[in-house]
């Protein structure tokens, strides 16, 4: 029971932060996005990619990487010419808002549109912790089956688009694209669903679109 409290408590906290987050971005109408995934599945080539396109087109973003050890995704995304803070959680399995919170210091938040978090690969804990985001993202590889949505559905059910990554690999991986489908939209009906390859650039302009999209209606609705 003392287990139960303690984590209720945590979670308390950190959801009173992440509101106060919220309203801090909402203020400086800075769009954030939580992309959440198993390690593995090309959540940091599709931000790579993500950052690249949007820095082209002289569109104000940044990036927080969270990770369990080392900067070499931060290193790796900075060369896109957007700014990029690490957060290395030393063996936690999820990112929470203060984390957040604290890597936000000296940055304009005024001077962005968009704030990417790349949270810690996993689709057990990160799903629980709120960090303030107005959109929660999460990417399934076709490498991993068809059936995660199934095994790990809060995640899915917590999320408003699902991703699905290294489509470019369905093939040789045997992946079933409908079955998968039927997987998400059986957890979350309301999801959009959106098919990618990083490497072939593969509906990296339907993703592009759907953050101006989603960010635009945030913006009127504020």
């Amino acid at each position: 029971m003392r287990l139960v409290e303690v984590k209720q408590g945590v979670l308390s906290k950190n959801d009173r932060l992440a509101e106060r987050l919220r309203g801090r971005f909402q203020q400086q109408q800075l769009f954030v996005v939580n992309l959440i995934s198993s390690p593995g599945t090309g959540k940091t080539a599709l931000l790579e990619r993500t950052l690249e396109e949007f820095v082209k087109r002289g569109r104000q973003v940044a990036a927080l990487v969270g990770d369990l050890a080392t900067e070499n995704d931060a290193n790796r995304l900075a060369r896109s010419g957007a700014p990029v803070r690490q957060i290395t959680t030393s063996g936690l399995c999820h990112l929470e808002a203060s984390f957040i919170e604290s890597r936000l210091e000296g940055w304009d938040l005024s001077e962005l549109e968009y704030l990417f978090i790349e949270n810690v690969g996993n689709l057990v804990c990160p799903s629980s912790f709120d960090l303030g985001e107005q959109l929660r993202v999460v990417l399934l590889s076709v490498t991993e089956g068809e059936d995660k949505p199934l095994k790990y559905p809060p995640v899915f059910f917590s999320s408003q688009v699902a991703v699905i990554t290294k489509c470019d690999l369905a093939e040789p991986c045997d992946f079933q694209a409908e079955q998968a489908l039927a997987n998400i939209r059986s957890v979350n009906p309301a999801i959009e669903i959106l098919q990618t390859s990083a490497r072939t650039g593969a509906g990296l302009s339907e993703w592009l679109r759907s953050l101006d999209s989603r960010r635009a209606t945030w913006l009127r609705s504020i």
